[in-house]
Parts: structure tokens; sequence; C-alpha cells
């Protein structure tokens, strides 16, 4: 079974998909991980301005995912993926038609041995779109912003990731491949002033009205 979630960055995606993948016992996939694990090996490789140049360097890139971890090349990284450079060239690299084909393929491939809760930004529309279970998580500018600086993780100000996120928002709707759109068959949820748990008990009761209408018994 395959739960797709998608929405803005900072949306709440990555909390929620993880918690609901515990509860549910499926395994979690965040595809904007393995985008920003290709961003920080062009990173690491000196490439920033001129993404095409990554797609070379693709057959160079393995990665897999070991319980909420990623490998890049057989090294865990998950703690270098939120880095400030990683969130200013993510948006551009995975703009491009190459890296998203690469990304998408190791979803599927992930996908296609287990139960899933995957979560991105082009999940429910281009990469899974006859998934099961399709959920859009929102939230205003205003708020992620709040929530990203509140994270402690980034050196910017709550008016630079703001900036940011406004940006990436413009970047993520405008990509020729892999916009951000909302599918007309998702469920909608705003979590601009909701709780974590709020959010969590919304979209798990949408999962199990599914599994009980399919007759899927319910694992956990």
């Amino acid at each position: 079974m395959i739960v797709a979630i998608d929405g803005p960055a900072g949306s709440g995606k990555s909390t929620i998909a993880r918690r609901c993948a515990d509860e549910l016992q499926f395994a979690y996939v965040n595809s904007g991980r393995l985008y920003r694990a290709v961003t920080l090996y062009a990173l690491n490789h000196g490439v920033t301005d001129d993404p095409a140049r990554i797609v070379p360097m693709l057959a160079d890139i393995e990665l897999s995912v070991q319980g909420t971890g990623i490998l890049l090349n057989g090294v865990i990284v998950s703690d270098r993926l939120h880095d400030d450079d990683v969130d200013r060239w993510v948006p551009r690299h995975s703009a491009v038609p190459e890296i998203r084909t690469f990304v998408n393929a190791k979803l599927h491939e992930i996908a296609a041995s287990e139960d899933v809760v995957v979560e991105g930004r082009d999940i429910t529309t281009v990469v899974f779109p006859d998934a099961e279970v399709k959920i859009y998580l929102d939230a205003s500018i205003e708020s992620r912003a709040r929530r990203r600086y509140d994270q402690g993780t980034s050196e910017l100000t709550y008016d630079e990731i703001f900036q940011s996120i406004q940006e990436r928002d413009e970047l993520d709707r405008n990509k020729v491949v892999g916009s951000l759109t909302r599918s007309d068959d998702a469920s909608y949820i705003d979590t601009s002033h909701l709780t974590i748990d709020q959010v969590c008990e919304k979209v798990l009761s949408i999962i199990h009205r599914h599994l009980e209408s399919s007759g899927k018994v319910y694992k956990s």
C-alpha cells in the first residue's frame, strides 16, 4: 500500500509522514531527502549554479534508505541534508528532469517491496498518481518560516528564512517537471494552526477509512 503525502516546504510533511508510518508500521520515505543527498554530492564536488553538470555524476551516486537514515554511497549523511547550502541549491538541482527521473526510479524501487508512507512535492501527482491514499498538507508561509526558524538548525534570520521559502515555493510551482500542484483527489489539510498531534489524527483517520473500506487489516 502506498500513502502519498505532498505539499510545500515546511507544511509538516516530514514529521507527519514519519509519525504515521511508525503508527501503521509502514516504511517511511522522504523524497526530498534523496534530492538533498544528490545536492550534497554536487556541492562536495564543487557544483552549484550549473545543475546540468550534475547529470553525468548520477551514475556515480548510490542512494539508499536505512531506517530513518539516508546513505549516500554507503555513508549516512542525514545530519548534513539541512545545511544552509543544501537548502539554497536543492530547489534548482531538483528542477533538472534527469535528476527527478533518477530519484523517482529509486522511490518506485523502494515502494515495490513494502507498504510505504512517501512524502515530497509531486508525490501524488507525478511519482505515485495511483497511490491508494493521497494527502496534501498546506500552511501559510508565515507559519512555515516560524517552524523552520524555531528548529534552531539554520543560521539564517526569520526574515531570510521567510524569503527563502517564498522563493522556493515559486520555484517549485514553476518547475517544468515535477511542479508543486494539488491533486484533485488528494485530501487537503491546512496545518497552519494545528498541532502535530492534531494533524496526525486527521491523516490517520483518512488512512484508516481507506483500510476499512478496502478490507485490509490494520497492522498495529
